[in-house]
């Protein structure tokens, strides 16, 4: 059996479950010549108990046009924001959270 040669390793970060092949996917995977909606498919069902969450992707493209993905873990800046309950950072660096 042959080795497949890897084309290329694309990194994207996606909303766990609710990923679409509009951009960033489409524009990020549609050169390389793999299936969006089939890339989709296979991320959200990986995804689906983590909704709410952004899951970084590392995708592996082999030359056969066929694919597999590792999930990694949330930014370490979603998880502090999460964890305080913050929406998100200031606007302004001047700016300055409440503190409880």
């Amino acid at each position: 059996m042959a080795k497949r040669q890897v084309t290329a390793i694309v990194r994207i970060q996606l909303p766990a479950g609710k990923a679409t092949p509009a951009p960033p996917v489409g524009t990020a995977l549609g050169p390389h010549g793999i299936q969006t909606m089939e890339f989709v498919k296979q991320y959200n069902a990986a995804t689906e108990d983590k909704v709410g969450q952004v899951i970084p992707v590392e995708v592996t493209i082999f030359s056969d046009r066929s694919f597999t993905f590792i999930l990694k873990t949330p930014p370490t800046a979603v998880l502090i924001r999460q964890e305080l309950g913050i929406p998100r950072g200031p606007v302004r660096l001047v700016e300055r959270w409440p503190v409880h």
